[in-house]
């Protein structure tokens, strides 16, 4: 009886081990996967936000960590774009803190000379049929902002309709828009500050 348990014993280790093995294996290889996965989608919607023909290089491998008023509270990531090693625009993380039904995540494409290149809504807990209207796969509102320009802090027109600016707002749900056009509007007028920080900003990782 004893050799037999001794049989069983070796047999549910060398089982243990195995399988702990091909969980490895597999963790390894299914990993890779995920971080490609991660990062095509990554690269996905910074197209959104910036034109592939802006830039030429990995933006992934070019992020840095701010902590910035104008982009929201906490610290935010940002993508230094570069045209052959120049700087020419970036890619930010913002929240716009005063949605209708909380903090809405942003990320903003914007060149160096206040022109935001294009936005998108990442995160939001807005209405649905109201202020979801924010996001592009309910409508085409969020993408209004590419290609306009912000012509300072006191700029007017960056408002919704409702107070004197350009963009429009939605039937029954004016805190979402207005919040949304305000976050923009901090990040554009941040990234025209980034060119005298690049030598300074933590990049992402360290």
């Amino acid at each position: 009886m004893l050799k037999t348990m001794r049989k069983h014993g070796v047999t549910l280790a060398l089982f243990a081990t195995g399988s702990t093995g091909l969980t490895a294996a597999i963790d390894q290889l299914t990993k890779n996967t995920i971080a490609d996965q991660a990062a095509s989608q990554q690269n996905a919607l910074f197209q959104q936000v910036i034109p592939a023909d802006r830039y030429n290089n990995d933006l992934l491998q070019s992020c840095y960590l701010v902590s910035a008023a104008e982009l929201g509270k906490g610290v935010h990531k940002i993508y230094i774009a570069r045209q052959d090693d120049q700087p020419v625009a970036a890619v930010m993380e913002a929240t716009a803190p005063d949605g209708y039904s909380g903090a809405i995540q942003l990320l903003v494409g914007a060149d160096f000379s206040g022109t935001v290149l294009g936005s998108r809504v990442t995160e939001h807990h807005e209405t649905p049929g109201l202020g979801d209207k924010i996001e592009l796969r309910i409508s085409d509102w969020i993408t209004h902002f590419a290609g306009k320009t912000i012509k300072g802090e006191s700029d007017s027109t960056w408002a919704v309709k409702k107070d004197g600016g350009q963009f429009d707002q939605f039937t029954g749900a004016t805190i979402t828009p207005r919040a949304v056009v305000n976050a923009v509007k901090r990040a554009g007028l941040y990234a025209e500050t980034l060119p005298t920080q690049l030598t300074s900003l933590q990049a992402c990782g360290e």
